[in-house]
Formats: structure tokens, sequence, C-alpha cells
């Protein structure tokens, strides 16, 4: 059984930091894709950042410069950090990676339980 633990939520003040993370365990045969995905309360749930398992980077124009989405994969674990946070950053945080558990199998679409950001003074 595949699972995504996320980690490194909280409260932080505007203009502070903060550095996620999310740890695949399970047996998996690959990973591919890696992201964050964030929902405020009231609003869909929404792409904040996203790496392929190339190396590529993509991030919502919210957070472009202050969010950085890294990746071990060695340790199948991918990091959010998050640089100068607005009070418009407030929201849930899910980690979401796509995957296959065995060779030539069919990619899943694995999602954490989420973990809360909440910046405030």
């Amino acid at each position: 059984q595949v699972q995504l633990v996320e980690s490194g939520g909280g409260l932080v003040q505007p203009g502070g930091s903060l550095r996620l993370s999310c740890a695949v365990s399970g047996s998996i045969f690959s990973i591919y894709a890696m992201g964050w995905y964030r929902q405020a309360p009231g609003k869909q749930r929404e792409l904040v950042a996203a790496s392929s398992s190339g190396g590529s980077t993509h991030y919502a124009e919210s957070v472009e410069g202050r969010f950085t989405i890294s990746r071990d994969n060695a340790k199948n674990t991918v990091y959010l950090q998050m640089n100068s946070l607005k009070p418009e950053d407030t929201a849930v945080y899910y980690c979401n990676a796509m995957l296959v558990v065995v060779a030539g199998g069919r990619p899943l679409d694995a999602w954490g339980q989420g973990t809360l950001v909440t910046v405030s003074s």
C-alpha cells in the first residue's frame, strides 16, 4: 500500500518561511511527477508547484519566485520551501505523486492527507 505523509505545516507570520516535506512509502516501482496542491476555505484545490522525473519544475504564478519545489529521489521525498509567505497562502497543502507500483503497471495518482499552513500575524 502506497502512502504519502506530509509534514512541516503550521502557523507563521507574514513574510516568514516554512518547509513542507512529503515522503512516499510502500511498494513502488517508479515515481513520475510529484507536486504540491493547496485548497483554501471556500476555494477549489489548485496546483502550487510540480516537479517531473526529469527535473523540470512548474509553479503557479502566485508563488513564482517565493516557493521552491525539490525532490530527493533516493528518499522518495518531495519538498516545498515557502518564503515570503502571505496571508493568501493560507490553505491546506496536499502532496501528490504520479507513480507505478510494478513495472508496466497503470500509473496511480496518489495523495497525502494534507497539512495546514496558516499565515497570520
